[in-house]
């Protein structure tokens, strides 16, 4: 068993989530201590401008000043996370033995064999004292897979250390939405449905100055524009057969523009759960439950909509003992041993890669060790 430490930014730009593990890299899952850190405004601010720039970044060019700039902050709040937790869970840096930084994905282009996580592996090593693994998509893409989703491995052997024997599909709502099916034999199946939160995000952002919506209180009061939501469901993604992926910005809220912001949160968020049911169709089994994940678990109007239209069986991950605002973060603090010990970070029926891929790069931290 090692003691692992997972860091994860999302796509929603709410912040980093950060997650102690003891694991083998397989099936035997142990949770230690977690805590979350939202981004300042500022940093958000530096992260928004950072996708903006990213979306004309073309390869053959320099990183962008505005990426690079966030690319220092994102490290240097990563590293103030890694400090913050060791502290509250009474450890020091020797008594971890990796950790996973996811940074913060600002492209993400499957199709031209091109994805970007933005974070400075070799400098978090440096300034934490441990060594650190990152830039876990990369060769998933480059072997022409998707590279994401990848925390299907760790839902496995969550599943597993919780005795689900049954099939089921783990529903992860982020900034992008992403589903896990695991059959009773154990077989993995696992695709981005659709957006998640972040066009939500983005509409309660601009409409109300708040980062979410928060409780779902924009979309409560307002209605499901039917006509507006099979425009969007028409997109070309939704038949497309898994696996599939997608960038945070796939998607527009053009669609809405002209509805009030209540009605325009609520059938963004019919979206969404729209999506998620449209993917489900993609699956070969029927799943006992959908366990949910992620942030968009937080918004009761998205989860009763999501269990009217999956007809029951929704349930937030903490029903199953699991920390559903961590899974992420432990995931990579997974993906991160998984790394150490050459297995596979994903399958063919995970990201569509010809084969079992390993990944990740690991930086040692040395001897030095910054305060």
């Amino acid at each position: 068993m090692i003691r692992a430490l997972g860091l994860m930014s999302g796509t929603s730009l709410d912040g980093i989530d950060a997650a102690i593990i003891e694991t083998d890299g397989e099936g035997a899952v142990r949770a230690g201590a977690s805590l979350a850190v939202p981004y300042k405004p500022e940093e958000r601010l530096l992260l928004r401008l950072a996708l903006e720039a990213a979306k004309s970044w073309e390869p053959d060019e320099p990183m962008p000043e505005e990426v690079a700039e966030a690319e220092r902050h994102l490290t240097l709040a990563n590293a103030l996370a890694v400090r913050a937790l060791l502290a509250e869970a009474g450890l020091k840096p020797a008594d971890i033995s990796v950790i996973g930084f996811h940074g913060q994905t600002v492209l993400h282009q499957p199709e031209r064999r091109r994805t970007v996580q933005i974070g400075l592996g070799d400098v978090l090593a440096r300034l934490t004292g441990i060594d650190v693994v990152n830039d876990f998509r990369s060769a998933d893409v480059a072997a022409g897979g998707h590279g994401a989703p990848l925390v299907p491995l760790y839902h496995q052997a969550l599943a597993g250390s919780t005795g689900i024997v049954e099939p089921v599909a783990i529903i992860n709502i982020g900034g992008v939405g992403n589903v896990t099916y695991i059959s009773p034999d154990g077989a993995l199946l696992a695709f981005d449905t659709g957006p998640g939160n972040a066009l939500i995000d983005d509409w309660a952002h601009e409409h109300t100055g708040e980062p979410v919506d928060r409780d779902g209180a924009l979309a409560a009061g307002g209605d499901v524009d039917m006509d507006v939501l099979e425009r969007l469901m028409a997109h070309e993604f939704f038949d497309a057969p898994p696996p599939k992926s997608l960038d945070r910005f796939s998607f527009s809220p053009e669609a809405v523009r002209h509805l009030s912001p209540p009605d325009g949160a609520a059938t963004l968020t019919a979206f969404t759960v729209e999506a998620i049911a449209r993917g489900l169709a993609h699956i070969p089994g029927v799943p006992s439950r959908f366990v949910v994940c992620g942030g968009g678990r937080h918004n009761p109007v998205l989860m009763a909509m999501l269990s009217k239209r999956l007809q029951g069986g929704v349930l937030p991950a903490e029903d199953l003992g699991w920390r559903g605002d961590d899974v992420e973060a432990e995931a990579f603090a997974y993906l991160a041993v998984r790394s150490l010990r050459g297995l596979p970070l994903s399958l063919p029926t995970t990201t569509g890669v010809p084969e079992p891929m390993p990944g990740g790069r690991i930086h040692r931290a040395g001897s030095i060790a910054h305060d």
